[in-house]
């Protein structure tokens, strides 16, 4: 079976905020996201990917998430357009302002020094 998600570095201002986020673009790995998950660890967290940049392709809900993230949008270009520190557990819906093709869900605190047009790079990880 083909593995459905690789690993990357998130990483900003030269500062890693993920040394290992699971980078998924498959539906159903998205759907599932982070529902009956234990806490991120630090370092951890997942890039979605949507299809294409829109609103609605990068609203989430956190249903069945027990634990509060930080969450940020990207554009296609991986600039900052909308980010959410601490989303609460069970949130119905969260959505970015303007429209994004990445969502990173981060563990709480990571975004602290995240602003709205800051560039974010991803790394593979050999």
């Amino acid at each position: 079976m083909e593995k459905m998600s690789k690993h990357i570095k998130i990483i900003h201002k030269n500062i890693i905020l993920a040394d290992k986020a699971r980078y998924i673009d498959n539906f159903l790995f998205k759907v599932k996201g982070l529902m009956f998950s234990k806490s991120l660890r630090k370092g951890g967290g997942l890039v979605l990917v949507a299809d294409k940049e829109g609103i609605l392709e990068t609203t989430i809900h956190m249903l069945f998430v027990f634990f509060s993230i930080d969450i940020i949008w990207l554009n296609s270009k991986k600039i900052v357009v909308d980010v959410k520190r601490a989303a609460l557990p069970f949130t119905p819906l969260i959505y970015p302002k303007k429209i994004a093709k990445y969502i990173l869900e981060l563990p709480k605190g990571t975004a602290k020094n995240i602003e709205i047009g800051d560039e974010i790079l991803f790394r593979k990880i050999n």
